[in-house]
């Protein structure tokens, strides 16, 4: 009796049961759905896939579409260039013709880049180095004036030193400036380079704290 009930309860599902839409593509005919894709396929490329058929007209219609499709054989590769782009393009004022040769060479000649050198000679200029000018209300000493001033190498003695703790006095007392610029500035003013008072030239070169003129004295030179 239960095996009676359960058939007729199937038998109802199943007559409920809404059929699948067929997709277009069975098991059974899919080798004539690959023909027609391919037959498909060679009129939008614009090849007849049938050999015994006609030539192709001038427009063919796809399948399924209201679109006209040009033929291989009408159709060009490439689309045209306008004439007016390349002239254009050619005649723009704003572009330089200096890397064509044949224009260059239609309006240069040797004799006009000699004389074209002998004007930017004539023209060329060396502006001579001034004086320079005093800081306004500032009482420091110019280290630029003191390195001009001076012909001696660094490390080249030219003052008298004392000679106690020297070394230890000259890296404690250089640590405290910021720049070795700074510490020139400081030295000249404290009576330097005859006098050290706080011990930043040790070696009597009158450059306190690894301070250098070359640069100064090269700027002059250029």
């Amino acid at each position: 009796m239960r095996i009676m009930v359960t058939g007729v309860v199937m038998l109802f599902l199943a007559a409920c049961e809404q059929a699948v839409p067929n997709s277009g593509v069975g098991f059974d005919e899919y080798s004539e759905f690959g023909a027609n894709q391919a037959e498909r396929d060679a009129q939008l490329s614009g090849i007849v896939a049938d050999p015994s058929s006609t030539a192709i007209s001038d427009e063919t219609v796809v399948a399924g579409s209201e679109i006209p499709v040009a033929s291989s054989a009408s159709a060009p590769s490439t689309p045209p260039v306008p004439s007016t782009a390349r002239e254009v393009h050619l005649n723009n004022p704003g572009i330089s013709d200096e890397q064509d040769f044949s224009a260059v060479s239609s309006r240069e000649s040797i004799e006009s880049d000699r004389e074209r050198l002998a004007a930017q000679g004539q023209a060329y200029q060396v502006v001579q180095p001034k004086a320079l000018p005093q800081r306004s209300g500032s009482k420091d000493p110019s280290i630029v004036e003191f390195a001009l001033a001076t012909s001696n190498a660094v490390g080249q003695s030219l003052y008298r030193r004392s000679g106690l703790a020297a070394e230890s006095r000259f890296v404690r007392n250089c640590a405290k400036y910021t720049s070795s610029d700074v510490a020139q500035i400081d030295f000249l003013a404290s009576g330097g380079p005859e006098r050290d008072r706080k011990g930043l030239d040790p070696d009597g070169d009158g450059f306190a704290c690894y301070w250098d003129p070359a640069p100064f004295r090269q700027a002059v030179r250029f």
